[in-house]
């Protein structure tokens, strides 16, 4: 695994918040309920550079939006952090103690079930404070976020096999 320079974090940062926008020119069906397509890009970034890079993608991420989305220091600004720090710790976690054990669409499910349980423990603690309330909604949100987890985690599969071949090819040429 090599490591990134500060303009490959950049582009991979540009990339994630490309896709946090996009994704969000979309009506959700459940209050700060996303597709998390830019998680896609931080699971490439942990696969491919470390858990370190993909953290720093994923605060860099979080902050612009939300500064962009006029959000910052916001609720949905605390629920996109948390989420987004714990979900990327697990995957990183996780692809470290068992690195050929979970495959991008396991690690993607991973950060989808903690990215998920964080918001819904952030939302009864700072917010809701009725557990009848995250109880009825956290079967929805589990449910959802199965769904986009295994979706996010094929396509980070596939990107990241066709940047392989794509590096292949180059090497080959090369030589």
């Amino acid at each position: 695994m090599q490591s990134p320079n500060r303009y490959q974090i950049a582009l991979l940062s540009a990339y994630a918040l490309a896709l946090h926008g996009f994704e969000s020119m979309f009506p959700s069906p459940v209050p700060w309920l996303r597709l998390g397509l830019a998680n896609i890009v931080t699971l490439i970034t942990l696969l491919l550079y470390g858990l370190r890079a993909a953290f720093t993608v994923t605060l860099i991420r979080v902050v612009l939006a939300s500064i962009l989305n006029g959000t910052f220091l916001g609720p949905a600004f605390l629920l996109s952090l948390g989420g987004g720090i714990l979900s990327t710790l697990s995957m990183g976690f996780f692809a470290s103690l068992t690195p050929r054990l979970f495959s991008a669409t396991g690690l993607s499910l991973i950060g989808a079930l903690f990215h998920n349980g964080t918001q819904l423990l952030l939302a009864y603690a700072l917010f809701i404070q009725r557990i009848e309330a995250v109880l009825l909604i956290t079967p929805l949100i589990v449910l959802l976020g199965t769904l986009t987890g295994t979706i996010n985690g094929i396509v980070s599969e596939l990107i990241i096999k066709n940047l392989k071949k794509s590096v292949e090819k180059i090497q080959n040429v090369d030589t």
